[in-house]
Order: C-alpha cells, then sequence, then structure tokens
C-alpha cells in the first residue's frame, strides 16, 4: 500500500454509534483515494482508524451499520449479565477475527505504511496512554487496543491489556489532537460526531460516577473536567479552522446517540455521512494537495 497525505494528520473522535456517521465519511474518502499516512483515534473512532488504515470498506459499514442486525451483541441484557451493553468479548474477539462476522484483515492492515496512535485511559496512572504501530505485535494486540479505547464507563466493562486496566481514551482526550501535535504536525483533518457549535455540560450522573469510582481519585477528577476539556478542545478546533491549518469534518445533525441500536437510524446517519464527503471532496482535495 502506499499513501499520498504526509503532511497532514488524520484525527478521529469517538462516540460510541454515532461514529456510523464517520464511517460514511472515510468510505467516501477511500473512494476518493484520500490516504493518510498518520491517523491518531480514541473510543470507537479507533475502530473507523483501523477499518481505514485496512482500507475495508465493507468493514467500515458493518461495524457500525450492520452490527445493530447481529444477534445479542448489543442491549441491557448483557449489562446487566455484567458482560457491558456491547458485547465487547465477542465483538473485540471472535466477531473480529476469520469466521467472524466482521473479520479483520490483519494483513492488509499491516501492509499499510502509515503510523497509528491509538488513546486509551490508564486506570492507574490517571493518564492517556497512546499505543504506536510498533506495540502492534498480533492482531489479537490490536483488537484488545481498540477495545481498551472503546471501554465505556459504566456501560462497558474496564479492559486488562498487558497488566495494565484501562477505559474509554476518550476521557481525557475527546478528540486526539495533542498526540498528533506533539507528534511534529500542525495541519489536521478532524473527523467528529458532533454538528457546529456543540459544547459539553457537567454530566447528570456525575454523582453515580463518583459513587461507582469512589476508591479512584483520579479517574473521578478526570471525569469531572471532561466537559471542560471538551469544550476546550472544541474551541481550540475552531481557531485552527479559522487560520486555515485545519479541515474538521461535522454532521450536519446527529440524531443518534452513542447506544443507537436502531438498523434504520444507524443507516440513515452513514448516508448523511457519506454524502456530506461527497459535497465537500473538491474542498478537501484542495486543502489536501494544493
Amino acid at each position: 500500500m502506499k499513501n499520498n497525505i504526509f503532511d497532514t494528520a488524520l484525527v478521529f473522535e469517538g462516540g460510541g454509534m454515532r461514529v456510523a456517521h464517520s464511517a460514511g465519511v472515510i468510505n467516501a474518502m477511500l473512494e476518493h483515494e484520500l490516504f493518510f499516512n498518520y491517523v491518531s483515534a480514541v473510543s470507537a473512532g479507533s475502530s473507523n482508524a483501523v477499518n481505514y488504515l485496512s482500507r475495508d470498506r465493507e468493514r467500515a459499514k458493518r461495524s457500525f451499520v450492520d452490527l445493530a442486525d447481529m444477534e445479542g451483541v448489543i442491549g441491557m441484557r448483557h449489562w446487566l449479565r455484567g458482560e457491558g451493553y456491547f458485547a465487547a468479548e465477542y465483538l473485540y474477539g471472535a466477531a473480529s477475527l476469520p469466521g467472524g462476522p466482521l473479520p479483520l484483515d490483519f494483513a492488509r492492515f499491516q501492509a499499510n505504511p502509515a503510523e497509528l496512535r491509538i488513546g486509551a485511559f490508564d486506570c492507574e496512572t490517571g493518564e492517556t496512554v497512546y499505543w504506536k504501530r510498533g506495540d502492534i505485535d498480533t492482531v489479537n494486540d490490536l483488537l484488545r487496543m481498540v477495545r481498551c479505547s472503546s471501554t465505556i464507563p459504566l456501560l462497558m466493562p474496564r479492559t486488562e491489556f498487558r497488566g495494565r486496566t484501562y477505559i474509554d481514551g476518550g476521557i481525557e482526550a475527546g478528540v486526539p489532537l495533542d498526540v498528533a501535535r506533539r507528534d511534529g504536525f500542525d495541519r489536521f483533518f478532524i473527523v467528529l460526531t458532533r454538528a457546529k457549535g456543540y459544547r459539553k455540560k457537567p454530566m447528570k450522573i456525575q454523582g453515580l460516577l463518583e459513587r461507582k469510582f469512589r476508591d479512584e481519585p483520579l479517574l473521578i477528577e478526570k471525569l469531572r473536567r471532561r466537559w471542560e476539556r471538551y469544550n476546550e478542545q472544541m474551541e481550540e478546533i475552531e481557531r485552527l479552522e479559522a487560520r486555515g491549518r485545519a479541515i474538521v469534518v461535522r454532521p450536519v445533525r446527529m440524531q443518534i446517540h452513542s447506544t443507537t441500536a436502531d438498523r434504520v437510524r444507524l443507516e440513515e446517519s452513514y448516508r448523511d455521512g457519506y454524502r456530506l464527503a461527497a459535497e465537500q471532496m473538491a474542498a478537501w482535495k484542495k486543502f489536501l494537495f494544493t
């Protein structure tokens, strides 16, 4: 595989099933051969990043649209059994291996020379860790990293990997822009899952989170300030956009939620993303190639 965009970082926000919209965006990008050589992602955005780097358009859609038709992978039944609202053990295990409904083509992923950063929150240190390609030895390593990054607090049980415990990479860095900056980039192509002007507010369930994680003060503090940090990032992203240093891809409307399991609504959001990309593609190419 060869890439053709080297001076701009591709950055994926998470958002649970809201990234169905982003899946539509990346499939249009792949159709038009926008091949970035650097990608950073957190939370559900890390699945999009892996699908993008594998250049697997079918899996990109199946992961966040067709998933809703799969038996026993989304729902409160698993959550009540302690398995999580999303059946993570299966989705990031057997389902993504050869013979499963979402097989990841690890050979194609490995054939892409693009650098990758997947962020996850280390529960012991209270910091976000970013894994690189050099940290990935097997397909199971990669799937575990994506699972760690995508582990939504309360909705999914935390994930262990290489002797550490992790949860959602979006807790501290809702948009993994800082890591791309540390890696030397000053131009960005940022794929968001919220409409322009969106800002977070303090969580209504903050009290519940603090009771649940009362023995983990580092995590509580990050959760308490999450909305402030996210809003600061949105201000920064808008400044980059105004200065011509970033293309920011946002849904015109976002009518699904992180836990949406309705196939029709997910498909609609996917198509919204695909149409948006088609409409903006000429401007994107001008930014990236001229």
